[in-house]
């Protein structure tokens, strides 16, 4: 197994190690940005990987008895390395929870710099024990490219979306605040449960409790709109009004609340605790960028949702004008990898999902792109760095290296699926190697041009899936658990 950070390592063997980087990466290691301030991975300790286990590889004659073992291995392991995720902080104030801190490793000079704010020694290891360590984790193959030393995030995580293999963390179950990035969660939530083309007229009431400061797309009150409107102001705006209109819809914000830990729960999102829909920063709301990550991946299975955090802009209604008639405005995705802008192109093959920023939280991103028929999602939260739009950017360095280094590296855990998707009586998290038995599904593609899509819009479906039973009727879930292929955006 290779870990990374070493920080009882001498000067000499931090040297070593850069001068190592700089042969096998000209130009990408130890950059200095000005006044040395950023974050940086520390390199990794490189090392030959070790090689998984696969079903497959299970000779005929004595498939059954192996398959016979390897379930009942499966079972134990969750009682093994599975570990309840830590309490929710009760000292989460505003302005204290989030703030960017300095990770340990090589900092000016080869210096180790010691973080005021360090992620705890022990994590949730849902997902793997792997991913319950603090630090960087990757496990890199022959030919793979070294990560990016230019990443400042306190916390993310590389995953392909179809089969769940984390490709490489970086403090993954470490609790911070998720701010609109826990729109993901909400949307995953409520968006089934009201058709799009519902009406609902906004009162005064269902705008109350939004903090101050909320971003809004606007939203007027004693003014009617459709489901689908206030969709496009939740994922394009990332408004806080929209989010709260809706949780009207669903019976208010205290009910929303509790249908979305449910959920979270049910998604094994244990990092995760909801105190208002919208993400806002409150005290003890937390996630991690394994559960937003699980957040999108779910949300991607919901054709609505996939449509909505991959439209670049649309039409809403605004005000009434003379004669009682709606003026009509334009709104953007605030997502940059999406969009562009602000000194940003958009990114290749870039399809949602969501970002935020707040006081707490500082900014958070969770992306899916695909290339070549991968599909990778990449969380990043809370970029300590003086470049601009640093989050996108260094998202965009880990689904850059993501893409380059799939195949080459060992799988540091994986994506859970949702405690619902197994049947009564099975272990929760007991799944085959990421590596293990594979299905395919057949997907349909339809991109569409239409009102309020400003012609971005997708309509996309899974035509259809398969889960794997083995052995005496365990259930080991199928590891290419099936997205829909997603629109090659920008090629």
């Amino acid at each position: 197994m290779i870990q990374l950070h070493t920080p009882n390592a001498s000067r000499n063997q931090e040297t070593r190690l850069l001068s190592f980087m700089e042969s096998v990466s000209p130009g990408r290691s130890g950059h200095s940005r000005a006044g040395g301030g950023s974050r940086r991975v520390p390199p990794p300790v490189f090392g030959s990987a070790p090689r998984t286990c696969t079903f497959s590889s299970v000779s005929a004659v004595k498939k059954p008895a192996k398959i016979a073992l390897a379930v009942a291995v499966a079972a134990l392991l969750p009682a093994l390395t599975a570990a309840p995720a830590s309490a929710v902080p009760n000292d989460d104030k505003p302005g204290t929870q989030g703030q960017p801190g300095k990770p340990t490793g090589p900092g000016k000079a080869g210096k180790t710099r010691k973080d005021p704010d360090p992620p705890p020694a022990a994590m949730s290891t849902v997902g793997g024990a792997q991913l319950g360590q603090p630090g960087t984790q990757v496990k890199l193959g022959a030919g793979a490219p070294v990560l990016p030393m230019d990443l400042t995030g306190r916390s993310w995580i590389v995953a392909d979306a179809e089969n769940g293999q984390v490709l490489a963390s970086h403090n993954a179950h470490w609790r911070l605040p998720p701010a609109s990035t826990l729109k993901m969660l909400f949307a995953d939530t409520v968006l089934p449960k009201f058709p799009k083309t519902d009406v609902h007229t906004v009162t005064a009431a269902d705008l109350e409790g939004m903090g101050e400061g909320s971003s809004v797309v606007p939203v007027h009150a004693n003014l009617p709109y459709t489901v689908h409107d206030l969709w496009l102001g939740v994922f394009l705006r990332s408004g806080n009004d929209a989010v709260h209109a809706l949780a009207a819809m669903n019976g208010g914000v205290p009910k929303t609340v509790q249908d979305m830990q449910a959920h979270a729960d049910d998604l094994q999102a244990l990092d995760t605790h909801v105190v208002s829909p919208d993400g806002y920063d409150a005290p003890g709301q937390v996630s991690s960028a394994y559960d937003l990550t699980l957040f999108a991946r779910s949300g991607l299975q919901k054709q609505d949702f996939r449509e909505y955090c991959s439209t670049a802009s649309a039409k809403f209604p605004g005000a009434e004008g003379k004669n009682n008639e709606r003026d009509y405005f334009e709104i953007q995705n605030t997502n940059r990898l999406l969009t562009g802008e602000n000194g940003l192109s958009p990114y290749k093959g870039i399809a949602g999902v969501k970002n935020g920023n707040t006081t707490n939280a500082g900014s958070t991103f969770t992306g899916v792109a695909e290339r070549d028929g991968r599909v990778l999602l990449v969380t990043v939260m809370n970029p300590d760095s003086s470049e601009g739009q640093a989050v996108y950017k260094e998202a965009a360095r880990l689904l850059d290296w993501g893409f380059a280094a799939a195949g080459k590296v060992t799988p540091v855990g994986e994506l859970v699926p949702p405690k619902s998707a197994a049947p009564s009586g099975a272990p929760q998290g007991s799944q085959p190697s990421a590596s293990g038995a594979q299905g395919t599904a057949k997907v349909a593609v339809t991109t569409k041009k239409g009102p309020g899509s400003g012609g971005i819009g997708t309509a996309l479906a899974i035509a259809g899936g398969a889960l794997v039973v083995v052995a005496a009727g365990v259930f080991l879930l199928n590891r290419r658990w099936p997205l829909p292929e997603l629109v090659r955006r920008k090629r």
